[in-house]
């Protein structure tokens, strides 16, 4: 039946769809006001989204809103990586669900595909303002349940993980989403768990990044690779990211740009910027004072 209906209302009920998974509920005007149409037309794609999915959704008299059900499956198919990518730049439409254009312009694999279900249930207790219980394995300890409260997906260059309040240890971790195995939506959270308490997240670091003096031998290639101004590129970083940043640059983070090596072309001038930062285990050549 979806081959039969127009492009423009698939967009529409890929929408709906989208909502439901990734923020657990949607209100009428919500359609009306994305897409302009009219109160009629949007009655009508909620009416037909309910005959093509009739278990995915109920009506909330009450909250005047349409809310996922127990039973949800999607009625499209969200690619993991793509709605991911749309979510991070703020594309969150849905329309990856029906198609989109293939440009030939291809990107480094990344190490996996996060569960896209668990995802949408992350998001949507972020959304929501929700703790989750997780099943979640880390190279220490295996397989454990962990109650975390999630307030941002990030993708550090190399995978996905989330950024969370971390019940056991009482404090704001990072979460690599794959190790993720189930999630369950719990009570809202305590005034301290909250994003706003996440110093490292909220702390902008600035960092000056210049050619490498001894492993470039013609810095103006590396001043137009990365835009410098004045043989500088000068930018400003969360501290619960910089270390993925400089990892993923490999930017050598030594006293005196010591790192030998083609792929260090980068020298972190301002080393100090880093101190009191906590997960620099992974900047290259980092040693704490």
């Amino acid at each position: 039946m979806l081959d039969s209906i127009s492009f423009a209302q698939r967009q529409r009920l890929a929408y709906i769809d989208f909502c439901l998974l990734f923020k657990g509920a949607i209100y009428r005007q919500d359609l009306i006001n994305r897409f302009e149409v009219g109160l009629s037309a949007g009655s009508r794609d909620f009416n037909l989204y309910k005959e093509l999915a009739p278990e995915n959704l109920d009506y909330d008299s009450s909250g005047k809103r349409y809310y996922q059900t127990a039973q949800f499956k999607p009625l499209f198919e969200h690619d993991a990586q793509r709605t991911l990518t749309k979510l991070a730049n703020d594309i969150s439409d849905g329309f990856d669900a029906i198609g989109d254009m293939h440009f030939p312009v291809e990107a480094p694999s990344s190490l996996n595909i996060p569960d896209i279900f668990i995802v949408a249930k992350l998001v949507q207790a972020i959304l929501n303002n929700k703790a989750v219980s997780v099943i979640y394995t880390s190279l220490s300890s295996g397989s454990n349940a962990r109650e975390l409260v999630p307030h941002a997906i990030v993708d550090n260059g190399l995978r996905w993980h989330v950024r969370a309040y971390d019940r056991k240890s009482n404090s704001f971790r990072d979460f690599v989403l794959t190790r993720i195995s189930k999630v369950t939506l719990k009570q809202s959270p305590a005034a301290e768990e909250r994003s706003e308490q996440d110093a490292e997240w909220h702390r902008l670091l600035p960092l000056q990044l210049v050619p490498h003096p001894k492993n470039v031998s013609f810095p103006t290639a590396i001043e137009m690779d990365y835009g410098m101004e004045n043989s500088q590129l000068l930018i400003n970083v969360r501290a619960a990211m910089a270390g993925y940043l400089l990892r993923r640059w490999n930017v050598d983070c030594t006293e005196r740009a010591t790192l030998k090596g083609a792929e260090y072309q980068l020298w972190l001038q301002n080393r100090f910027t880093l101190n009191n930062v906590e997960n620099l285990a992974i900047a290259p050549g980092y040693i704490k004072s």
